[in-house]
């Protein structure tokens, strides 16, 4: 049988939607749409570089959780309000996924909240499994 198992943040968005951060589903780990809140605080940055970097170090937990790494990321999707704000972040970004290079798509949309910048989205594959 298949693993199938929720990892959950502590976001009070994650209870109050009815979602997980992620879900392991055998050898695959699907990382939700992830802001850069820090969950500890529900605070947020309002710079879209440090939102960007929060976002990646939530994903890593997730990841971490889930028995993988960034170099385990097989697909990145980046959703932003402000498509002005995405190359400002690219070198975050490239720190995470240069080495990596997992396939990419980055929309221009609507987000749940008006403090979010940047949200960011990843699929892994864990080798261990």
């Amino acid at each position: 049988m298949t693993e199938r198992r929720a990892i959950l943040s502590g976001s009070t968005f994650e209870e109050r939607i009815g979602y997980a951060r992620a879900l392991v589903d055998g050898d695959r780990v699907h990382v939700s749409g992830t802001t850069g809140f820090d969950y500890a605080t529900m605070t947020i940055s309002e710079d879209v570089v440090e939102q960007a970097e929060q976002c990646l170090r939530n994903i890593g937990a997730a990841l971490a959780e889930a028995d993988c790494t960034f170099a385990d990321v097989v697909r990145v999707r980046y959703l932003l309000p402000d498509r002005a704000d995405f190359e400002p972040c690219w070198p975050v970004l490239r720190r995470r996924f240069g080495d990596v290079r997992p396939a990419a798509t980055m929309l221009v949309c609507g987000l749940a909240d008006p403090r979010m910048k940047i949200e960011i989205e990843v699929d892994a594959r864990r080798s261990s499994a």
